[in-house]
């Protein structure tokens, strides 16, 4: 298959969430209609990438896989189809989440970072469902309770949160900067 591509942006070895801040520099510089190309390497890419364009209305149009190279294909939307980024409003610190965890409160930490992140190192009791497989998971969750939603830098939780608040999920923060910063109990899993 052979796939005509505008431009190509090379963001192997990058992780959350620099492929989407790459990508938004350079769909920047390609007309409407026009397809960029992403190659990643980082697992996150794939529901990182396609949640950014979804929601910005960039046309997602997949991804192919090649020697642990994703390579992403993204058509810039018209003026028409774009919609205005929009960040989860409800956030709570580290800070205040590690406090809620040391005073013993019953806290649902959702981890949407992928296997490998969660596996090096999460906050112990994490329930850990990667971003790109909510969607089809949310039956294992409680729409009633309130989830602390967490990833490496809070971009990848901010599309969690505005999933999760999507479908109904009243109580849901996104917990910033995420995992990068975090200074609480930690355990792995390696």
């Amino acid at each position: 298959m052979n796939i005509r591509v505008d431009k190509t942006v090379n963001c192997e070895g990058l992780s959350c969430p620099m492929p989407v801040v790459r990508t938004k520099k350079a769909i920047d510089e390609i007309a409407p209609g026009q397809v960029l190309e992403v190659v990643a390497t980082d697992r996150g890419s794939l529901a990182d990438l396609k949640g950014w364009a979804q929601r910005v209305g960039h046309h997602y149009l997949g991804v192919k896989e090649e020697n642990g190279k994703f390579h992403h294909y993204i058509r810039r939307a018209t003026a028409a189809e774009e919609k205005p980024e929009t960040r989860f409003p409800h956030t709570v610190s580290n800070e205040e989440l590690a406090q809620k965890l040391a005073a013993g409160e019953d806290v649902k930490v959702l981890d949407v970072r992928e296997p490998a992140e969660y596996a090096f190192g999460h906050i112990p009791g994490a329930v850990n469902i990667p971003l790109g497989e909510l969607e089809e998971k949310l039956s294992v969750l409680d729409p009633n309770k309130t989830y602390y939603v967490i990833c490496r830098t809070g971009s990848r939780s901010d599309l969690a949160c505005q999933l999760l608040d999507e479908k109904g999920f009243a109580h849901v923060k996104n917990v910033i900067p995420g995992m990068t910063k975090w200074e609480g109990p930690m355990e792995n899993s390696v």
